[in-house]
């Protein structure tokens, strides 16, 4: 027998039972599909991702280290000297900014009444250094920056709770924070994390409400390009220990993170959650092989009469054994042709629906080799699922086989 007339066999067995063979390849259909779908949900979480914080690869924070130092005294502050230090290309040629913070709180009242908020005094870089956005007016400019202006750049969630939510309606009113008033010219676009908070002019946030010392509480600092990262935080630490007259790395008072890790770290979590989730996907494709390997039991012993009289005719062992195989394969290669076909049409689908539905919900992305994984794996398991039932098909003697009733 050669292959195609065993295709011409299989198939015509297939068809002889439709039913029950489409509901046999169910489970293969459903399988291959999920897998298709969640690695493109995955790829498209985590390139959505990538691609909200790529620009905080570059970021570097300092900040000084919270109680005493091991083997000393208290930490000491940071202040406007190792900001200039750190400005200084000479000694960090691998910074191309560097952006000190300041924070409290503070009363706001104005507009429907009062609200409790964080406070950020900071430079004309604050939003670039931490990849924020304007959803209304403008963020301070560095000539009110040096003249200590008395403007402020509101957060969603005082904007929320003075104003109503109303970007619009903040724009240009006077607003008092503690006893100091100021003017709202900016809204800032939510993040979902540092969403209560007012930013005005570092000098402003010192001569009006937090004190007029050079003391800062963080200093953000970008470096040139990711790959300069260690580099730079490799200068930063020496900057600083210099400064602070450090001579033990253990008793560093400041602490240094850069972003980069974190985002690492995130990506790494990320590829495990899709793993997890294809592997629970996965299961549906045992399921399936458990189903093609009992129709193939039942289709041998349906057909042991058939069986036989084939080895009474001549067929070889080897040629029965192809026979079942090819049958067990073609059917977990429909399944798997059927499941690709699903799987790519909910995810286009998706991709095309779920953006608009659910705000900043990344769209799902196609991954030519998940599709070809889940196929490849469909037709392994038709040949595994069908293995056994063709060697008993093919281990069967020709007058025990005609016998059978």
């Amino acid at each position: 027998m050669n292959l195609e007339e065993a295709l011409r066999i299989a198939l015509r067995g297939l068809r002889a039972n439709r039913l029950r063979s489409a509901l046999t390849t169910l489970g293969i259909v459903i399988g291959v599909s999920s897998v298709i779908v969640l690695v493109a949900l995955g790829n498209g979480i985590q390139n959505g991702f990538n691609k909200s914080f790529s620009a905080l690869s570059t970021q570097i924070v300092v900040s000084k280290s919270q109680g005493t130092v091991p083997g000393g005294g208290a930490a000491k502050d940071l202040t406007d000297s190792d900001v200039a230090a750190l400005r200084n290309p000479t000694l960090a040629p691998d910074l191309v900014s560097v952006t000190p913070v300041i924070t409290g709180t503070a009363l706001l009242q104005g507009g429907n009444g009062q609200f409790r908020t964080s406070i950020a005094g900071s430079t004309s870089q604050y939003l670039e250094v931490n990849n924020r956005e304007l959803i209304a007016g403008s963020f301070f400019t560095e000539a009110q920056e040096r003249a200590n202006a008395k403007v402020v750049v509101l957060g969603p969630t005082p904007v929320a709770n003075i104003f109503g939510g109303d970007a619009q309606t903040a724009l240009g009113r006077q607003i008092r924070i503690s006893r100091t008033t100021f003017k709202i010219i900016g809204v800032i676009k939510s993040n979902g994390q540092q969403d209560d908070i007012a930013i005005m002019p570092l000098g402003a946030a010192r001569s009006y409400l937090l004190g007029g010392t050079d003391t800062v509480n963080q200093i953000i600092l970008k470096a040139t390009s990711p790959a300069t990262v260690p580099a730079a935080v490799n200068e930063i630490t020496n900057v600083l220990d210099d400064r602070h007259n450090i001579k033990d790395p253990a008793k560093r008072d400041f602490d240094i993170q850069a972003l980069s890790s974190l985002l690492d770290k995130a990506n790494q979590f990320l590829t495990f959650l899709t793993l997890f989730t294809v592997a629970v996907a996965g299961i549906s494709l045992v399921v399936g092989g458990i189903g093609v390997a009992n129709i193939m039991l039942v289709s041998v012993t349906e057909r042991t009469r058939e069986i036989g009289i084939r080895k009474a005719i001549g067929a070889t062992r080897g040629a029965i054994l192809k026979q079942f195989l090819i049958e067990s394969t073609l059917l977990a290669a429909m399944g798997g042709l059927v499941g690709i076909i699903l799987g790519i049409a909910v995810t286009l689908i998706s991709a095309a629906i779920l953006p608009g539905v659910v705000p900043n919900f990344p769209a799902p992305e196609l991954s030519a080799l998940s599709v070809l994984l889940a196929f490849g794996i469909s037709l392994a398991i038709g040949l595994i699922a069908g293995g056994y039932p063709a060697n008993r098909a093919a281990r069967l003697q020709p007058i025990d086989a005609l016998r059978y009733q």
